[in-house]
């Protein structure tokens, strides 16, 4: 499924629960939503909290949904695409040096 299906997928839940409208009790603000996904990216790792994999992949399975809605709703509200800003930012990464041993910076 492409960003943009996701994305159109995700404003209409939002649409639909009111959290756009101006007296919505959950705004849909650029910070509100900066915090959610930095929130719900917390219980991912929660998931993992006293052992090195997830036991339970139904509920990972949900955190990560969590996540990649919070993080489309930022993007969308930023006009930021982030399928451009994936591939740009590979692009950079391609162009980095990475240190090869664990106690080089």
């Amino acid at each position: 499924m492409d960003l943009e299906t996701l994305t159109q997928a995700m404003h209409a839940f939002v649409d639909s629960k009111g959290w756009t409208d101006a007296d919505s009790p959950k705004p849909q603000s650029q910070r509100n939503l900066a915090i959610s996904l930095v929130l719900e990216a917390g219980e991912v790792l929660e998931l993992f909290q006293w052992s090195d994999a997830c036991e339970d992949t139904d509920a990972l399975r949900d955190e990560l949904a969590d996540v990649m809605l919070y993080l489309l709703q930022l993007a969308s509200y930023s006009g930021i695409d982030l399928g451009e800003a994936v591939m740009a930012k590979l692009d950079k990464n391609y162009q980095r040096e990475w240190p090869h041993s664990a106690d080089a910076e």
